[in-house]
């Protein structure tokens, strides 16, 4: 039987390891009706780690179908101007310049933000090249050829520019845990020290480098074709990921005990919140969601309802699932003692638009 031949979707390497398993997963941003019985189609996630650059990566590329239909959350608008503040700072970019954004299939903007800041003059017009590109929204990771679309960022910077990459840091996957955040449809996952080396094999330096808490670790990026590192904030976030293990297969590979112990121990804490005659339902029908329920066996059973404040995700079900995605109305009036947060980075919004769950006894639970 022919060994199976996997190259890195950015430098070509076939050397590498599967660092992650997560078997067979439905899409996660293709919700089905809930009058839709399925089963739903699944594709294979494997994460690769590439030995050559760093990046690590999904080993299969289907085409999977999706329907991006969530809501920005208010912590993503928070985070891009907290980056632009940061950008705004001396020596960093160059003021009332023209500006490129690629877009996201998650759709948002870092121009409201980037114009709070002072930093566009103009938007770029297709194709013209700019002083600022900015890679919008994590849009890069869905690129099945990594090469190519840094070249194609890189190939708009007027000479001077500058090219700002925002990515959720492999670094804080590790060192969270957060093994559901692979998943179907984001193809790359980079850390600091793989950034750094895409850069340089496109024919650009980072300069500057800053770790912020979105995600538990989401990294702002800025690069030139020349430029020295600014304050040394790039080796200083590259050491501190390598410590991590963020180019270490083992280190990586670690995740995988934390797969099959986190879906099992949420399905713990359902039998045994049911087994005590309590509510338990969740709230946020996010991408990372799925995989876990989906590898703990979770159906409406043991968690009733999810709600999402996003209108295209009512009235469907979780992909993979029973569990019908319900309004944040229908989940207060159901006066919950839990809440599910799959989304962590919301509580602090939600405990303000949604006050009932926890003036009625509730509590939230980031998972």
């Amino acid at each position: 039987m022919t060994a199976e031949v996997i190259r890195c979707c950015f430098c070509g390497a076939e050397q590498g390891d599967v660092v992650v398993d997560l078997g067979q997963q439905p899409s996660c941003e293709l919700f089905p009706a809930r009058t839709d019985p399925g089963p739903d189609p699944t594709f294979p996630v494997r994460l690769w780690l590439c030995q050559a650059c760093g990046l690590a990566q999904l080993t299969d590329h289907d085409d999977v179908p999706e329907e991006v239909a969530g809501l920005e959350p208010e912590a993503l608008r928070t985070q891009r101007r907290e980056s632009a503040g940061w950008l705004a700072g001396p020596n960093l970019i160059p003021t009332g310049g023209i500006v490129a954004e690629y877009d996201s299939p998650h759709g948002g903007s870092w121009l409201p933000q980037l114009r709070e800041a002072g930093l566009v003059g103009r938007i770029a017009g297709t194709g013209e090249a700019a002083d600022l590109v900015v890679d919008g929204c994590f849009g890069m990771m869905h690129a099945a050829d990594q090469q190519a679309a840094l070249r194609a960022r890189a190939a708009r910077l007027r000479p001077g520019g500058r090219l700002v990459v925002q990515f959720h840091s492999l670094a804080a996957i590790l060192r969270l845990r957060q093994w559901n955040a692979v998943r179907l449809g984001h193809l790359a996952y980079y850390s600091t020290p793989a950034m750094v080396e895409m850069l340089a094999r496109v024919g650009l330096s980072a300069v500057a480098a800053r770790d912020f808490s979105l995600y538990g670790g989401t990294v702002t990026l800025v690069a030139s074709r020349a430029g020295a590192d600014h304050h040394g904030s790039v080796e200083k976030l590259c050491r501190y990921e390598r410590l991590i293990g963020v180019r270490d297969p083992a280190r990586v590979h670690a995740l995988q005990e934390d797969v099959h112990s986190g879906a099992e121990a949420l399905v713990d804490t359902l039998r045994q919140a049911r087994a005590r005659g309590e509510i338990v339902l969740g709230y946020g029908a996010a991408s990372r969601a799925v995989p876990l329920l989906v590898l703990a066996g979770i159906d409406a059973d043991l968690l009733p309802v999810v709600a999402d404040a996003s209108p295209a995700k009512q009235n469907c079900r979780m992909p993979g699932t029973d569990i019908p995605v319900v309004t944040p109305e229908e989940l207060t009036r159901r006066r919950p003692d839990t809440v599910l947060l799959f989304v962590p980075d919301l509580l602090d919004e939600l405990r303000r638009v949604l006050p009932e769950i926890e003036s009625c006894g509730g509590q939230w639970l980031p998972v």
